[in-house]
């Protein structure tokens, strides 16, 4: 008697995490990518169910590996922090990421904006807002009763989700927290933390310069 295997009746489908191509065409999509993605990293850092991630593959429907894009940053709330290969809106409670941002480089084609653009209305993103450095123009649509409408005067907008503002006054976007300081580099952010040392450092020497003159005169500083 000869058995035969049975044969599967389903074919598991694999979700790529990576289609092979770098994150960003040049250094200054890159910087624009890192500095609004660890910038809305850190301004939720203390909110566990705040999602923030950059270039990570989106599968919006489950059963179809061939739905797929990868924001250059997404936020997605309602979602636990923590490490993933991809984001499976299916395994997520079936919660799109509500904001997303592209950071425009000179290969994008309009062809791939409008394609993405279609993609993002269709499968719930909220807010959606295009940077081109090169030229420092901000684009955005919010969700509206009819679909992703585009935002006509984006200049000081405030996002809803987010609570940031979008400042174009200057020759490139400025970004700001709700508390009104300013979206930074992580450069900028060491040197502003290398300065409030050494303010810091500064103080104690001179703290230390009058206690020492004090007691010279015979004045105990500690009890003044």
């Amino acid at each position: 008697m000869v058995s035969q295997l049975e044969r599967p009746t389903t074919t598991e489908i694999i979700y790529p995490d990576s289609d092979g191509k770098p994150i960003a065409n040049n250094t200054v999509q890159f910087h624009w990518i890192l500095v609004i993605e660890q910038n809305l990293d850190w301004l939720f850092a203390e909110d566990p169910e705040v999602f923030v991630a950059g270039d990570l593959f989106w599968y919006p429907v489950e059963g179809n590996n061939k739905i797929v894009n990868a924001p250059d940053v997404m936020v997605a709330f309602g979602r636990p922090k923590g490490d993933r290969g991809s984001y499976k809106q299916w395994v997520e409670n079936n919660i799109p990421p509500q904001v997303v941002f592209e950071i425009l480089s000179p290969g994008n084609t309009s062809k791939e904006m409008s394609q993405k653009l279609l993609f993002y209305e269709r499968y719930g993103v909220e807010e959606y807002y295009i940077y081109d450095p090169d030229t420092n123009i901000l684009e955005g649509w919010l969700r509206t009763d009819y679909g992703l409408e585009s935002i006509e005067n984006i200049d000081q907008w405030r996002s809803p989700r987010l609570g940031i503002t979008f400042d174009l006054s200057s020759e490139e976007l400025i970004i700001y927290r709700p508390d009104g300081s300013q979206f930074l580099s992580y450069n900028e952010i060491s040197m502003q933390l290398d300065q409030e040392r050494q303010r810091v450092d500064q103080e104690r020497q001179r703290a230390d310069q009058l206690a020492a003159l004090l007691r010279a005169n015979g004045i105990d500083p500690d009890l003044i």
